[in-house]
């Protein structure tokens, strides 16, 4: 009895998730497509970007030069604003890193296929956001030059740093997650380096690539410590996703300044900072999957999902913000209540409503399929997120020290130009390096993108032969 054609599909196959790859990409073909991004001619459009970058860099690199020399009195600091955009702008790109960390470990452990396109230069990501990071907490101490009393160094040398301060805790936390996240993201690297150190034409890149891939010669052995290795990095970065902003949020939660002596920032902050985190990812994915045609790769159901988890977290935040003001409310500490009452219809009310509208509101498009998916939509929105984070961390630290227990020291906080030239300067930096790293090494993982193909299964073609047989009519 043969087996008769019909138009009505399974229901296995209606619950089949898209293709990961599209446009008929073969494993040769997305080895070429990636390994030309970096073998090819540097464009001109790369070396016009770079440069501008590096001069915002320059613009950085004399802000902070200029602040060593003249002191902290240069930026718009007063009594009892002690505490200004320097940390709001540590705050905003410890966040941003965190999307990296998610998506390459806790999607890597949960097994999901989809973050192999963008887990790359998501973690490269990470890795630039944590060096912006880690310059504001050098430069907002003041005392510059005695600024290793941050570092744990031993008490047998004399010089006893403060164990209990925040600000020690914040190096133990940022540093740990810089070097994980740097393991993490070269492990992942060693596999496609052997690729081109296998392409390379030239002794130079020959030597310089064989010797970052370590010796890597696609043996079976290799393949299992490689694997072993990642998945126990994977493990360690899955809880600094959780303790690194944790303890970034303690450095508020610490005081007893009203509107931060609170235990909801933890959450609160992870949350947010994932939040942000994918806004940034999304803000880069769209530009380079423009640039170096990549739709084939990174598909729009890619950019679907990471829309959905925008939305999520969105929603995390919003419903933190709004628990803020009831358990203010709640706890009747007139304190408390004054101080977000403040935030929403005191003298920095704008900042508050366009932390709201772009971190609550704007994100509630995503529950539209037709917005989730529309490229202008998706990048327009992601600008907002990280407008909205920006915000979100200048209000919690601005607002709340600008108006604290005594009425007569109140006073309104203003940046100056060298506070709002070592934010941009600090955009130059984290585009030079990324603009580099896109421009000399894989920002795909080529291996991993093979492994989640229906080729990879080494009884794919088993099952193509025996479903091609069926669908010819083979015997049931």
């Amino acid at each position: 009895m043969s087996v008769k054609s019909t138009n009505v599909k399974p229901a296995a196959a209606l619950l089949e998730e898209p293709p990961l790859v599209q446009g008929g990409m073969t494993f040769g073909g997305i080895t070429e497509k990636i390994s030309s991004i970096v073998e090819t001619r540097t464009p001109k459009t790369w070396w016009l970007l770079l440069g501008l970058a590096l001069s915002l860099t320059l613009v950085l690199a004399g802000s902070v030069g200029w602040l060593i020399w003249e002191g902290t009195g240069i930026w718009g600091l007063n009594n009892p604003v002690g505490w200004g955009w320097a940390i709001v702008n540590f705050v905003f790109w410890v966040g941003i890193g965190h999307a990296g960390t998610l998506i390459s470990a806790i999607l890597f452990l949960l097994r999901q296929r989809w973050r192999t396109a963008i887990n790359r230069f998501a973690e490269a990501m990470t890795i630039v956001a944590v060096i912006c990071a880690g310059i504001f907490p050098a430069i907002h101490v003041g005392r510059i030059w005695i600024v290793y009393y941050m570092f744990p160094v031993p008490n047998q040398m004399d010089m006893w740093p403060n164990f209990r301060s925040p600000l020690l805790w914040d190096v133990f936390a940022v540093g740990t997650y810089f070097t994980v996240s740097f393991l993490f993201w070269y492990v992942g690297l060693i596999p496609d380096l052997a690729t081109f150190r296998d392409r390379a034409k030239s002794k130079f890149r020959k030597y310089v690539f064989g010797t970052l891939s370590l010796g890597w010669r696609w043996a079976n052995k290799q393949w299992k410590h490689y694997e072993l290795s990642y998945l126990m990095l994977a493990g360690l970065a899955t809880p600094l996703v959780l303790s690194v902003h944790s303890v970034v949020s303690t450095d508020f939660a610490t005081s007893l300044i009203p509107g931060w002596h609170t235990t909801i920032f933890p959450p609160y902050f992870v949350a947010g900072a994932i939040f942000s985190g994918f806004g940034m990812v999304l803000t880069l994915a769209v530009i380079a999957r423009r640039i170096f045609r990549l739709e084939n790769l990174i598909t729009i159901d890619h950019l679907e999902k990471m829309n959905k988890i925008i939305l999520v977290t969105g929603s995390m935040v919003g419903y933190a913000y709004i628990m803020e003001f009831f358990i203010a409310w709640y706890s009747g500490n007139i304190y408390e209540v004054f101080a977000f009452v403040n935030r929403g219809f005191g003298n920095y009310a704008w900042a508050y409503w366009i932390m709201f509208l772009c971190n609550v509101i704007t994100p509630q498009l995503f529950w539209f399929k037709k917005f989730r998916r529309s490229i202008p939509i998706m990048f327009t929105l992601s600008i907002f997120v990280n407008i909205g984070m920006w915000f979100e961390r200048f209000v919690i630290t601005v607002t709340s020290l600008s108006r604290d227990f005594l009425p007569s020291s109140w006073d309104y906080y203003s940046p100056t130009m060298w506070d709002i030239m070592t934010f941009v300067g600090s955009f130059g930096l984290f585009f030079s390096l990324f603009l580099l790293f896109l421009r000399f090494l894989p920002m795909i993982s080529m291996t991993e993108v093979k492994g989640v193909m229906p080729e990879a299964d080494p009884h794919h073609y088993e099952h193509a032969h025996g479903d091609e047989d069926v669908r010819h009519g083979g015997a049931a």
